[in-house]
């Protein structure tokens, strides 16, 4: 049987699949972190759909047909998948995983993409990143730390990444085949940023770790980097 392979949605046919009511991912009990994940990685990107055919071991196989079938194809045939399918996802999640509450608990996206993509899907990290001139840390997704700057009213993903890599003293060992970005965390009672404009290109020559620049002064190959 030949598995089902819709392409993303791109321009004009995202807009007119993906706009108005009862589009996107339908929520239900705490499925938010999930939805909004989901949704990021496959309804305008095939960057990771490798997860959607790759060749797992039998006991792996209901996870990803469920995620190929019942939630990516949907989004991209008729922009809606039903709160019922993510929920199916989060029954083998649970049944697969260490943690018994994801069917009914909020949790942090980052612990769901590490348990679908590495203990589930067994996919390599995705990120290689260093610190300080430590050890190389490997991850499947950054997540933006940083402390609430007056200055940054409604910033954009460039401006927050670049100011968050700084704060932690961070570079990228090499350039990620596909870099997952989680925005800063925020409650019920607190929101960091009202609004954060989204960057459709980012520019990661700066956080890359010895990758040549240019002087800003001289235009020559820069010797010395002033953070």
């Amino acid at each position: 049987q030949a598995l089902e392979s819709l392409p993303p949605l791109r321009n004009e046919a995202a807009v007119r699949v993906l706009r108005g009511r009862m589009k996107g991912i339908q929520g239900h009990c705490n499925s938010c972190y999930m939805d909004a994940a989901l949704f990021s990685l496959f309804s305008c990107t095939s960057v990771l759909d490798s997860m959607l055919f790759m060749p797992f071991p039998l006991c792996e196989r209901n996870v990803q047909g469920i995620l190929r079938d019942e939630i990516v194809n949907p989004l991209r045939r008729t922009g809606f998948v039903r709160a019922s399918s993510v929920m199916h996802l989060r029954e083998q999640l649970t049944d697969k995983g260490q943690c018994s509450s994801f069917t009914n608990a909020e949790k942090d996206p980052e612990e769901f993409l590490n348990l679908i993509m590495q203990q589930i899907l067994g996919i390599e990290p995705l990120l290689k990143l260093q610190s300080g001139g430590q050890k190389e840390q490997d991850c499947y997704c950054y997540q933006i730390f940083m402390d609430k700057q007056e200055d940054l009213v409604v910033p954009d993903v460039q401006q927050l990444v670049e100011r968050s890599f700084l704060s932690s003293d961070l570079k990228l060992v090499e350039i990620p085949s596909c870099f997952i970005i989680q925005m800063p965390r925020f409650g019920k009672e607190y929101k960091m940023f009202s609004k954060i404009i989204p960057s459709l290109e980012l520019d990661i020559t700066d956080l890359l770790l010895d990758s040549p620049r240019e002087c800003c002064l001289c235009g020559d190959v820069a010797t010395l980097e002033c953070l």
